[in-house]
């Protein structure tokens, strides 16, 4: 990717941003469809975990996030660990709690998992974005 031409890599890089947006639109869509086409807005419990999730990476975490993904002492990268991953399990056990107390059905259950898996690809894949482009694709 080196020997190409500034303009060549800037729109590579374009296309693929592109491609993180519509990852997060279809999770986005998949979460609001959950909920429109079986007329009931409970699955929209989730939406809170996915707004926490972020929430421990940028108090607890700052600018290094490369910490996150080694071992540490730190005990402030070791909570932001454990929250990151609670909100995580929450994001999946809401959905799963909801279908055990028969408030939503089956096909809410599955749409709101492949939202979820959709969020998560999108976000390894922002994760393996670097200045050449992903690593990942």
């Amino acid at each position: 990717m080196a020997d190409l031409p500034g303009y060549v890599r800037s729109c590579l890089h374009t296309g693929k941003l592109a491609f993180l947006a519509i990852l997060v639109s279809g999770g986005i869509v998949l979460q609001i469809l959950a909920c429109a086409l079986y007329n009931n807005w409970w699955p929209m419990l989730s939406v809170i975990m996915y707004v926490l999730l972020p929430m421990p990476l940028l108090f607890f975490a700052g600018s290094d996030s490369s910490s996150l993904f080694s071992e540490s002492d730190n005990s402030w990268v070791n909570a932001t660990k454990f929250l990151t991953g609670a909100s995580v399990v929450g994001s999946i056990a809401i959905p799963a709690i909801l279908k055990h107390a028969g408030v939503i059905g089956w096909g809410a259950l599955a749409m709101e998992l492949s939202s979820f898996f959709v969020f998560v690809i999108a976000i390894m894949c922002y994760i393996g974005m670097n200045d050449d482009g992903y690593s990942m694709l």
